[in-house]
């Protein structure tokens, strides 16, 4: 899998590429990240990419040309056919919410362009050109596009085979199934007044797999009851599930 990143700050990525689970992913180009330094195609002894916006008003654009030319060396590198071109990714405040499933199928896919803006925006015409899906985390605004993709890289890379040392740690991730996680313990046993759920102590693993599934639609139900239904709708939910969710107000404290 490969991600080519169009960016105007490409050191931020090195540092982030050499720590943590994912690392040797990158190492290995298992999953296969390019940086793409928009500068570089700049065609001016400045290395300008942007300039005042038509209409006046605050802030900087980004120009339709260096993207142009950065895409097209992009495209040239990657050497892909004409009906099997790796989408272009543009992180952006107006776009549609990162979710799991998202990432779950970019997972499995060839890979991206991920490009990371800056200043006040990207010409519309770039965008209308070449950008085949916009995405945003949140309803706020970072300060450019990096964020945004190391974001989409880590979610994405810990999905890819052999990255994580236990296939389940992501199957049992928030998300993966449509509910938040459940709750985590381990040593010490006691700590005060606080101890670990006895049902977690016991070796049962009917009990203990049930019990994480009813924490899980506790938990999912006061904080995300519009998971809650999503599930219900997609038929995940079993009789079990939908007796204890009757009980939660009053069965579960968190």
């Amino acid at each position: 899998m490969r991600f080519d990143v169009l960016t105007l700050f490409p050191e931020l990525f090195d540092p982030f590429m050499k720590v943590g689970v994912t690392r040797r992913a990158y190492a290995t180009r298992q999953v296969d990240v390019r940086l793409w330094p928009l500068r570089d195609f700049a065609d001016d002894n400045y290395r300008r990419v942007d300039d005042r916006p038509y209409g006046g008003g605050p802030g900087m654009v980004m120009l339709v040309e260096p993207l142009e030319r950065a895409l097209t060396a992009v495209r040239a590198d990657r050497a892909e056919p004409e009906g099997a071109r790796a989408p272009v990714i543009l992180f952006s405040p107006a776009g549609a919410p990162l979710t799991q499933a998202r990432v779950q199928r970019l997972a499995a896919s060839p890979g991206a362009v991920l490009l990371c803006g800056r200043y006040e925006g990207i010409d519309q015409r770039f965008v209308d050109r070449h950008v085949d899906e916009e995405i945003s985390l949140g309803d706020f605004v970072l300060s450019g596009g990096e964020l945004p993709a190391l974001t989409l890289l880590d979610a994405v890379t810990r999905l890819q085979p052999g990255v994580l040392h236990a296939v389940a740690s992501h199957e049992q991730d928030s998300f993966s199934d449509g509910l938040l996680d459940c709750p985590h313990y381990s040593r010490p046993e006691r700590l005060g007044d606080d101890a670990v759920p006895e049902v977690l102590m016991s070796g049962h693993h009917a009990r203990i797999q049930r019990w994480r599934r009813e924490q899980q639609l506790a938990i999912t139900a006061r904080r995300r009851p519009d998971l809650i239904e999503a599930a219900r709708a997609a038929g995940r939910l079993s009789r079990a599930d939908e007796q204890f969710l009757a009980q939660v107000p009053s069965k579960i404290e968190l």
